[in-house]
Formats: C-alpha cells, sequence, structure tokens
C-alpha cells in the first residue's frame, strides 16, 4: 500500500472521526462556559503548531493546530487548556476582569462547564444512533441457532442448530442480539437457558467463557458460548422506526456501550482484563480506515455508528476521577464543596502533575498495544 493510499484510506478518516468527537466535546465546555459568563480566550482543535486561526467578536481565538489527536478550550485565567489555575495572574487583575474568569465562578458554574464536555459527548453519539435507526433501520436477528462453533462452551453445553432460545434465566429472548448482549456480559457464570427443539422445550444450562474479540477501540474480552445467528429468511427482518422510537432505541444503545467500557474497566482493576487489549492512536485509525471503506460500500451507518462509539468512550474516560480529565476536576470541585475552600495550589499542582503522568503513561502503553499488533500482522504472527 502506497503512502498517499495510507493516507486517504486511514489517516485522513481518523483526522474526521477524532476531530468530530472533539470537537462537540469542547463545543460542550465552551457553550456553557459562555453561558455561565466566562471568557474563553482560545478553542483549539488539536495541538502544536497553529495552522490557522481567526478572532471572533468575543475576543476568542478559534485555531487549528497541526497534531490533531485532541483539542481544549481555555477559559481567561487559567495556566493552559487542561484548566489549571493560575492563581497569581488571576489575583493581578482588575475586579472587572476576575469575575469573567473560571476561577472566579462558583462551584457549580464551574462543575456544570466542566461536566458539559462528556455531557455533549453522550448527546452526540444518542443523535448519531437516532439517525442511524431513523435512516438505515436495525437488521433483527431471531433467537435461533444456525449453527454451533466447535469446541465452544454452546457445544459443551448441548446446543443444537435449530434451536429458538425462548428465555435466559427466565427473561424472554426477543432476538440474538439480546442474547447476545446477556451472554457477553456474563462470562463465567452460569446461566439457564430454555429452547424450543422441535415440538419440545429444552433446559440447557450453559457457561459463557472468555474470548477476546474486536471492537472500535481494540481487542476487548466478553462471554462467548460459540453460538451462530440463523441467516435463514424466516428468521431475517428489517425494521424501520420512527425518530421517536429511534431516539429510545438510540439512549437505550448509549447507555449499553457505557455499560460495556464499565464492565471491561471494572475487568482491567479486578484483574479479569488483561491491559494488552487497550488500543490507542493506531488502533483507531485502523478501525477508522476500515469503517470509511465500509461505508463507500453500504452507506454511512458504518463511520457514524464508530463516531458515536468513540464518542461515548471519550466521555466516559474524561469523567473518570483522574487529575487532568473532567472528572479530576469534578473530584476537587466535591471536594471544594464540602471542605468549604478548595484545595491549596501545590496540592492540586502535584495532583496535575501525577495526572499528567498517568494520561501519557496510558497514551504510551496503547500506542505500544497498537503497534504490536500492527507488527504481528505484517510479519503474520498474531494480530
Amino acid at each position: 500500500m502506497t503512502l498517499i493510499t495510507t493516507f486517504f484510506y486511514y489517516v485522513v478518516p481518523f483526522v474526521v472521526v477524532l476531530s468530530i468527537v472533539v470537537f462537540i466535546h469542547e463545543l460542550g465546555h465552551f457553550l456553557v462556559g459562555r453561558w455561565c459568563g466566562v471568557q474563553v480566550d482560545a478553542f483549539s482543535i488539536g495541538f502544536g503548531p497553529e495552522l490557522f486561526a481567526r478572532v471572533d467578536r468575543h475576543g476568542t481565538r478559534w485555531r487549528v493546530a497541526a497534531i490533531p489527536l485532541g483539542g481544549y478550550v481555555k477559559f481567561h485565567g487559567d495556566a493552559n487548556g487542561a484548566s489549571v489555575p493560575d492563581p497569581e495572574s488571576v489575583a493581578a487583575m482588575p475586579e472587572a476582569e476576575r469575575a469573567v474568569t473560571f476561577a472566579a465562578q462558583p462551584v457549580w458554574k464551574r462543575s456544570a462547564i466542566v461536566f458539559a464536555g462528556p455531557f455533549a459527548n453522550f448527546i452526540l453519539a444518542i443523535v448519531l444512533f437516532t439517525g442511524i435507526f431513523s435512516v438505515y433501520g436495525r437488521t433483527i436477528l431471531a433467537p435461533r441457532v444456525g449453527a454451533v462453533v466447535a469446541g465452544g462452551a454452546g457445544e459443551a453445553a448441548g446446543f443444537k442448530a435449530g434451536d429458538l432460545i425462548l428465555t435466559i434465566d427466565g427473561d424472554p429472548i426477543p432476538s440474538f442480539t439480546r442474547m447476545q448482549e446477556i451472554v457477553s456480559s456474563s462470562a463465567e457464570t452460569p446461566l439457564l437457558f430454555v429452547v424450543r427443539r422441535g415440538d419440545e422445550e429444552v433446559r440447557i444450562p450453559a457457561t459463557p467463557a472468555w474470548r477476546a474479540v474486536s471492537s472500535a477501540v481494540g481487542k476487548v474480552r466478553i462471554g462467548m458460548l460459540g453460538l451462530k445467528a440463523s441467516t435463514a429468511p424466516a428468521d431475517v427482518r428489517e425494521e424501520r422506526y420512527s425518530p421517536l422510537a429511534a431516539l429510545g432505541l438510540a439512549v437505550e444503545e448509549t447507555w449499553s456501550v457505557v455499560e460495556r467500557t464499565g464492565t471491561y474497566v471494572s475487568g482491567l482493576i479486578s484483574g479479569r482484563e488483561s491491559t494488552d487489549q487497550l488500543s490507542g492512536p493506531i488502533g483507531i485509525a485502523q478501525i477508522s480506515g476500515e469503517m470509511a471503506q465500509a461505508a463507500t460500500r453500504v452507506g454511512l451507518a458504518p463511520f457514524l455508528n464508530l463516531i458515536a462509539l468513540l464518542s461515548v468512550s471519550v466521555g466516559l474516560l474524561n469523567l473518570f476521577p483522574v487529575p487532568l480529565l473532567d472528572g479530576g476536576h469534578l473530584l476537587f470541585f466535591g471536594i471544594e464543596a464540602v471542605r468549604g475552600k478548595a484545595l491549596n495550589d501545590r496540592a492540586q499542582e502535584m495532583a496535575f502533575r501525577v495526572g499528567l503522568a498517568m494520561v501519557g503513561t496510558l497514551m504510551i502503553f496503547s500506542t505500544y498495544n497498537d503497534l504490536s499488533r500492527l507488527i504481528g500482522r505484517l510479519t503474520g504472527g498474531a494480530s
């Protein structure tokens, strides 16, 4: 693959996807900041050298930078785009100027401004999922087993091709997708299936096994039985949705992504999940290119779906209580609200340094994983 082809197949889609997600995130901060009366000095897409910029009538410098791996909104009185306070600068300002700084706002306003970024990411995901369900609808597969993977947990449990899954632990199963959702979050958890086999109902105890599968943000481990859906015409139907129904499904889908991500993170903390499944910019660029190419064949749905998934992931990641991230700021504001005063400048500075080290380590580690997988594919090794 030539360098030019690689650029258009992978780099351009990656920049488009990340720029949309980052722009919406920062726009959330920007809009609520403006609503709260805070002066915004800069709105940047990307880091590093400035490619081009313009200044609006409110004095905000809108800039596009050379390194498209994020972005920031810099409020008046902040030391940088991460909302790290600059107490000396704020203290030296006239009272009128100090009043429009981020640091001068009450805790509830600062919390609203910070939370607005992740919230905007969730709204973007809901809007995109709503559009996908409204325009493209979705394919519903009956919960019928089309084939059983040899050596899988499903075969060991006694499933057979043609089984129609009726319930799992007493809960009705309307589609194969619903069955997958339950199974994927139930690795090593015994489940009781009731299936219709011919003219009789059969009870099948089964325990999903851990399996690594590809996702929009790398490989994740989920529970699997090794059951394939039936693709017989009688078991496949296309459903279209009104905008209101699509909105409801979009909210459910967004929450489902949050749950799956939360399950993975909790698995990392407990040791059930492996850190070698983390993916960084290279992995996201690869999947962006694949979804962009798929969009040329089947429409924009795969590409929009990726943007929605990444938007939820970015929103959720930013809510983690890590200094430097939005969740870290919210944690500090919560402490301030309880204590009646903010942490001292030294404590905040040290916390931000720790947060920077944590985020930097995560980026380096995830990029290392991406490179290892890429080298493995190029050399014919395991991906």
